[in-house]
């Protein structure tokens, strides 16, 4: 019975000790962020004041400006609510007997998430540029792999917010998360980005965006292992729902300083 109380007692130790640590590096990570924002903003005005013989040229320079902006931003956004899932689930034990909603909060991360990259991602697309859905869906592969991405976060958010509400208590459900993490993350080592073969050193930016991706993926291997053992009873259990949200803010972090 006492090593029973002490190891709660650790862990909620361990929590207080964590939060101030990952507040510190939260907010170094949106340094990057706001850089890369000013960065590509610099570019783009470069680009628009660059004499160009051929104003077809001038544009297109501008347009692979612009997609490229908006990919880093999508890139940031995402890994800014992944990293606010697990703090906040980090910071669960601390306020769940005086709010008990507040199991909700972090699935609703992945919600947000995941709307976001539905209907933001891939501006081409109606309502924002003149391709169908259709054809899009059908004719890129990177565009299909976005909106893969996006459906993976909104069923990871909905499952897990009918589980913390107690409606859904199948025993397959507290494997959905693990088994969605490792789909999602396999999908990464075939992900299609076309934004990589623009400029002057093409292959190097593709193997720099490869190399981001491989990462995300092993985090997210990472993340869908640990839950899936946090989900398991045994010893280690306590361990394992800590390096859970851990992994997230990891992923998160890296997302956040993603760079084409």
């Amino acid at each position: 019975m006492r090593t029973s109380r002490v190891l709660p007692e650790r862990l909620l130790s361990l929590r207080l000790k964590l939060l101030p640590l990952v507040l510190v590096a939260i907010v170094p990570g949106f340094q990057p962020l706001v850089h890369t924002q000013k960065r590509s903003m610099n570019e783009i005005h470069a680009g628009m004041a660059m004499p160009m013989d051929d104003p077809a040229d001038a544009g297109r320079s501008v347009k692979l400006l612009a997609d490229k902006r908006e990919s880093e931003f999508n890139h940031h956004l995402a890994g800014f609510f992944v990293l606010l899932a697990g703090v906040l689930l980090l910071a669960e034990g601390l306020v769940r007997e005086r709010w008990r909603l507040f199991r909700l909060v972090w699935p609703v991360c992945f919600l947000l998430g995941g709307l976001f990259l539905l209907i933001w991602s891939d501006t081409e697309l109606w309502p924002f540029g003149p391709q169908s859905w259709y054809y899009g869906l059908t004719n890129h592969r990177e565009v299909l792999q976005h909106k893969t991405f996006s459906v993976l976060l909104l069923a990871l958010g909905a499952i897990e917010i009918q589980r913390a509400r107690g409606v859904l208590k199948a025993a397959w459900a507290s494997w959905a998360f693990p088994v969605l993490a490792v789909i999602g993350s396999s999908m990464l080592f075939f992900h299609d980005h076309r934004a990589g073969m623009h400029g002057p050193n093409p292959m190097e930016l593709m193997h720099r965006i490869q190399s981001e991706h491989f990462s995300y993926s092993i985090a997210g291997f990472g993340i869908g292992l640990s839950k899936g053992l946090a989900e398991t009873r045994f010893a280690w259990k306590p361990f394992f729902e800590q390096l859970f949200p851990a992994l997230l803010m990891v992923l998160g972090a890296l997302l956040m300083v993603y760079v084409e």
